[in-house]
């Protein structure tokens, strides 16, 4: 009889462990918190609307594709992909708009009408940038993180200066651009990272190449289609998934994980993958099994949190592409406001998916869908009075760019922040992105893996390695499973 494993949580993390361990041999059971697998990734229908509740942006397809071909299976057996043009858009100050161009040359020519020599600037970036990507898929992102000897390898150790990894992103991205606009459009993709560009090691350039190279894609029937295709995965690979079940305790013997307690009964385990929060599934376990105190995590530099509004508006809106990001304001200060002096912003930047812009069964015939979303520091106050005061300034400046009317509209809306994610995934202080990719918290310095004292037990997610992001969750999940595959090899 093969080995019983359970998974906790079924987001990407938890639905790749699950897969992974599935095809190795165990017996798996996901127990899922929500009425849906997805974690984060889930989506609601209301008056005729498909709201994604979760990641808008997929990058690094190769990463799904690898996950899919894992499993003898190809991604287009379970949806296809169009790629967005523009990649993206941003509103700047006095409704100035860019829109990012799907192709290299289109990108380099807009580079360059903005500022002299740009153009050449950004080819050597993004020669870098490929560089970065390439070494850190190929030698770093799919290690464990236990050691740095992982990482000790002659192309790595040949190209350890080229990496950038102690010098900070804003400087690097300021060697190459002095236009305001351009330095933005380049410091947007670390905010994926969940730090300011000052804190953010210069080796994650590689998400410039990423986002702005390899393309920005939607996927055919939306977001959550990847985890219904996963699902559909682990369930032919004979994983067994219980959902509205809530962990409540982690039982151990002095060096094991025995049992879970879930919705009040007992189930019995031979290995456990904690793929929910870090910091929360440490909670379930008692106090001198947890890897991290109370302290530790403190003291770590989270991601952001967000306030999102989910609206149906009733009649189509222009001048919005499917990502706009309004940059109309300070990114510092914003950014100040995150990370340095956490409060909620004075004047912020946010972000705009419409996705009815390119899929139209996300919303009724003439009617628009909009997913808005307001960076803002993990742990603030939350309230319906101040999540009201933010709608009233982003609508104010969305009616301004668009010059058009869009609160009489609406005929849905929903908001979702802090206390949300605090109660929908038990989120370490409402972060909705995990911990901040700083050089502290970098590979080898992120939440292990493995606990340190349950040889059985391993965690999985967007605390540990590799990182926040859809895709690095993926990773995280095979990454676990394989840490019980080779647990039993050497049992």
């Amino acid at each position: 009889m093969s080995k019983k494993v359970a998974v906790i949580g079924g987001g990407f993390s938890g639905l790749s462990a699950a897969c992974y361990l599935a095809q190795a041999g165990f017996t798996v059971t996901i127990f899922e918190k929500n009425d849906t697998v997805g974690g984060r990734n889930r989506k609601f229908i209301e008056e005729g609307f498909t709201f994604e509740m979760g990641p808008s942006w997929y990058w690094m397809p190769e990463v799904f594709d690898r996950f899919f071909s894992d499993f003898n299976k190809s991604r287009s057996d379970y949806y296809g992909l169009t790629k967005l043009n523009p990649s993206f858009s941003i509103i700047f100050k006095d409704k100035v708009k860019v829109d990012l161009p799907s192709e290299k040359e289109d990108l380099i020519h807009l580079f360059e009408s903005i500022e002299k020599g740009a153009g050449k600037q950004l080819v050597a970036f993004m020669d870098d940038a490929k560089y970065k990507y390439d070494t850190s898929m190929g030698n770093l992102i799919y290690k464990p993180g236990k050691s740095l000897l992982e990482y000790v390898n002659l192309e790595v150790i040949r190209g350890i200066f080229k990496l950038n990894l102690f010098s900070n992103f804003k400087k690097f991205v300021r060697k190459h651009f002095s236009d305001d606009r351009l330095t933005a459009i380049m410091d947007f993709p670390v905010l994926f990272l969940g730090s300011a560009p000052e804190n953010t090691p210069a080796l994650y350039s590689l998400m410039n190449y990423a986002g702005l190279l390899l393309g920005t894609w939607y996927p055919e029937n939306g977001m959550y289609r990847i985890i219904e295709s996963m699902e559909s995965v682990a369930r032919e690979l004979g994983v067994k998934i219980i959902t509205n079940a809530d962990v409540s305790k982690i039982n151990t013997s002095k060096t094991e994980v025995q049992s879970l307690i879930v919705n009040g009964s007992e189930h019995q385990f031979e290995a456990l993958v904690a793929s929910g929060d870090y910091k929360h599934m440490e909670t379930l376990l008692p106090e001198n099994f947890r890897n991290y105190t109370d302290s530790y995590w403190n003291t770590r530099t989270l991601a952001p949190s967000s306030l999102i509004f989910f609206l149906g508006i009733n009649k189509k809106i222009e001048g919005l592409d499917h990502h706009t990001l309004f940059f109309d304001e300070s990114l510092e200060d914003h950014s100040s406001e995150i990370y340095k002096n956490p409060s909620w912003p004075e004047k912020p930047l946010f972000y705009v998916c419409t996705p009815s812009k390119t899929d139209l069964s996300t919303a009724p015939e003439g009617c628009e869908n909009l997913f808005i979303l307001m960076p803002i520091a993990p742990g603030l106050e939350d309230s319906e009075s101040i999540r009201e005061k933010y709608f009233e300034i982003i609508m104010d400046r969305i009616e301004k760019q668009t010059n058009s009317s869009i609160r009489d509209a609406i005929i849905f809306k929903k908001s979702y922040c802090i206390n949300d994610f605090i109660s929908d995934y038990h989120s370490f202080k409402g972060n909705a992105y995990g911990l901040a990719n700083t050089l502290g918290q970098t590979a080898v310095l992120k939440p292990k893996l493995n606990n340190k004292k349950l040889k059985n037990m391993v965690y999985a997610g967007q605390l540990t390695v590799p990182g926040p992001g859809m895709p690095p969750a993926l990773i995280s999940g095979k990454l676990a499973a394989q840490e019980i595959i080779n647990h039993f090899k050497k049992g």
